[in-house]
């Protein structure tokens, strides 16, 4: 049976496990990278200069140490909001603040929620704002303005509250309305979202933040279309994006689905990587269309949500759930408020309890990079593959080094001496031994 002190105390001790490995994986982290900063990895000594690969290995830990503060301060203001009785306290605020037959109840939800998103905003807003004028900044990275900062503040909240109003009145008007089969539902709605999202961010969302001009190299342009050509691929168009705007990293990526597929390349990366190297950048991002990786991971995270679907679903039912987190809850079928604190308790604890099948989901991700860098090397120029994947991992900071520990848990990309290997196993491959 599923009492108050159970959810507690099953609560704080997930929460201090998951604190304490992310903790140790981090120091681990840390540890390896300033342990073999001071010699660059043998095989990159002819091409990665040791102030490279020092700068790389000052910012990694200098990521570290912001991450292990945020932790810190995640963790607590997670046992303020449930164990401490904040979230309580704010849904009791709210009660007195918006009467309970405003818009036929959904007012009281509504308000809560984007009291709890301002706050949460405004708590991360000094880590966010360290991370890009200090860490960003002392780099070399950062190209932003505190103007440019403020505004896409104001954008990114705009486009949350025109996005994510509808979609949480939807949800909370199935929880009321839809009976104990309200999470199907849900899912159901939250997947057709996350569809309607893809579809829109490259047409409407994303040029909110940057500007989007046609690739106008005539001769890159050739390339992508003679390699699109070879894959039989299509593209609703070739973009480049005003990425130093904002930062000095580079990257690419296919973006949309349907007719609305699109190739973006950072103005950062074009300007560093010579065509070739270009071309097989393209190649990877289109190895993984070609290779089905997107649908893949599209079904993986349903199949994941739904189950977390269907735990709320039950848990929302549990007066437990509720107390032993820290809320008193009123399971009045129909109250609104009720059911948006469930949607928050649930979504504050759920990363804990996902985090176990973290590995599980960073192994498949590498797994879809190794095949998306064979894919490019059939397609394109493997060796300039990999020359761009180190001129990448330069211009970015992205140690040499990583703990193998963290780097199996964390990392959704193969380190870079793996995916060398891999690569040029793909330039050179062995030959089979045959008995006589």
């Amino acid at each position: 049976m599923l009492t108050p002190p159970l959810v507690s105390a099953t609560f704080v001790a997930v929460l201090l496990v998951t604190f304490l490995l992310k903790f140790w994986l981090l120091q681990r982290q840390m540890r390896h990278v300033a342990a073999h900063r001071a010699v660059v990895p043998p095989a990159f000594a002819a091409t990665v200069s040791l102030a490279a690969h020092q700068k790389a290995a000052d910012y990694t830990m200098a990521k570290g140490r912001l991450a292990l503060f945020s932790q810190l301060l995640s963790t607590a203001l997670l046992v303020g909001w449930t164990l401490l009785g904040g979230l309580d306290a704010l849904s009791a605020w709210v009660q007195g603040m918006v009467g309970a037959q405003t818009w036929g109840g959904y007012a009281q939800a509504l308000v809560l929620v984007g009291a709890f998103a301002l706050i949460g905003m405004v708590l991360d807003l000094p880590l966010e704002a360290y991370a890009t004028f200090g860490v960003e900044q002392r780099f070399g990275f950062n190209h932003s303005s505190v103007g440019l900062f403020a505004v896409d503040l104001l954008k990114g909240v705009g486009v949350a509250v025109v996005i994510g109003t509808p979609l949480l009145w939807g949800v909370l008007a199935l929880m009321r309305e839809a009976g104990t089969a309200w999470w199907l539902w849900a899912w159901i709605l939250w997947i057709g979202f996350q569809l309607l999202v893809m579809w829109l961010y490259p047409l409407v969302i994303a040029p909110l933040f940057n500007k989007f001009e046609p690739l106008n190299d005539e001769g890159l342009v050739q390339r992508v279309q003679s390699l699109f050509q070879r894959a039989g691929f299509s593209a609703a168009g070739l973009f480049v994006m005003d990425g130093s705007r904002r930062s000095a990293h580079g990257n690419a990526y296919f973006t949309g689905w349907g007719r609305a597929k699109r190739v973006v390349f950072f103005d950062t990366l074009l300007s560093r990587l010579q065509p070739p190297e270009v071309e097989a950048v393209l190649a990877h991002e289109l190895g993984h269309f070609k290779l089905k990786h997107v649908p893949k991971r599209l079904v993986q995270f349903a199949l994941v949500s739904l189950a977390g679907f269907a735990l709320l679903g039950w848990l929302a039912q549990q007066p437990a759930f509720y107390l032993g987190l820290g809320v008193r809850p009123s399971l009045v079928e129909g109250n609104d408020l009720n059911n948006a604190l469930a949607l928050m308790l649930f979504l504050m604890t759920v990363p804990m309890l996902a985090y176990p099948l973290a590995p599980l989901f960073s192994a498949a991700s590498r797994k879809h990079e190794f095949e998306a860098d064979a894919y490019a090397c059939a397609q394109a120029d493997g060796q300039a593959l990999a020359e761009a994947l180190l001129k990448l991992h330069e211009d970015n900071a992205s140690t040499l080094t990583p703990d193998p520990v963290y780097a199996r848990w964390t990392y959704s990309h193969p380190p870079a001496v793996e995916r060398l290997a891999a690569i040029r196993a793909q330039l050179n491959p062995q030959p089979v031994a045959r008995p006589a």
